[in-house]
């Protein structure tokens, strides 16, 4: 179902890119702001992993260097059957982490210096497992294109109403039309692009308790992240990155309109989710001792 409704987003945020490039310029115009997205997102796909690891300065660190931390990776990777990722480093005393890679063959995972000295391995190990289910599921590409495309959305709103209001006099020339889509075509945009981040948040949360098969070590992690994170963000966090964190750095900081803006879900429903789960878990204990009982 979440599945659904992430491509459904997306198309809509499609839709709402062509619409706006129809309206002010027709087919051409319709063109262009098909063009636009695809440069975007051709560049997204191909950098954007490169360009956020070198935004934060992370640092490659190998077995030697993070023995804890590669040890708990090379065990959720087995267990997931998932390609070994690169390990990074950020030198920041603010505890998160991040996922980026356009694919699990080119995964990278990013963890600060601060979420190393807070959380204990068994913490860390719910982090990891979130961040791999996220590379498991392709987020981060879904993510990038989402954000790249409501970029492009607000990028072609601003172009071409200023192509419109400064042209010739036509029937979008009107400033009332021009004042309305330039403030609410942006907002649409990145409602759409916020809805999807949540909801792989959710998915990625319950990715990470079966993986691990501990849904109460992330919900500990994630308590000591969000109280951490309400008194400051990683050096160098933006709106237009905070989605990739497992706790936006902007968590506790943003009043505007409620959780419309919000690129994660609040750590109280994560943490009523996952507490779901641990029924879920330990039904499927009680039944496999059961069956051991009956048959052994």
């Amino acid at each position: 179902m979440e599945q659904i409704k992430t491509f459904l987003l997306l198309g809509s945020l499609s839709v709402l890119l062509v619409l706006i490039g129809g309206y002010f310029g027709g087919t051409g115009g319709m063109l262009i702001a098909l063009l636009i997205a695809g440069g975007m997102n051709f560049y997204a796909y191909y950098f954007s992993d490169t360009m956020i690891l070198k935004h934060y300065n992370a640092q490659e660190v190998d077995p030697r260097e993070a023995p804890m931390l590669y040890r708990v990776v090379e065990r959720l990777v087995e267990r997931a059957n998932l390609p070994m990722p690169k390990i990074y480093i950020i030198h920041d005393h603010i505890p998160n982490a991040f996922a980026t890679g356009r694919n699990p063959e080119h995964a990278a995972v990013a963890i600060t210096t601060g979420l190393l000295e807070l959380l204990t391995e068994e913490e860390i190990e719910g982090v990891m497992a979130h961040e791999l289910s996220h590379v498991d599921h392709r987020d981060i590409l879904i993510a990038t294109i989402a954000a790249t495309i409501a970029g492009a959305v607000a990028f072609v709103a601003n172009i071409l109403q200023f192509g419109a209001m400064f042209g010739r006099n036509n029937r979008h020339s009107n400033p009332i039309i021009m004042i309305a889509m330039a403030i609410l075509l942006p907002i649409a945009a990145s409602v759409i692009q916020m809805t999807i981040s949540r909801s792989r948040e959710f998915m990625a949360d319950e990715g990470a308790a079966r993986l691990s098969g501990h849904p109460e070590w992330l919900q500990s992690a994630l308590i000591k992240l969000s109280n951490y994170n309400a008194r400051g963000e990683v050096q160098g966090s933006t709106p237009e990155n905070a989605h990739m964190f497992i706790i936006s750095p902007f968590d506790g900081k943003n009043f505007s309109f409620s959780n419309l803006f919000r690129t994660h879900p609040t750590t109280e429903q994560r943490l009523e989710r996952l507490e779901a789960l641990k029924g879920v878990f330990n039904s499927a204990n009680e039944q496999n001792k059961l069956y051991d009982r009956h048959y052994v």
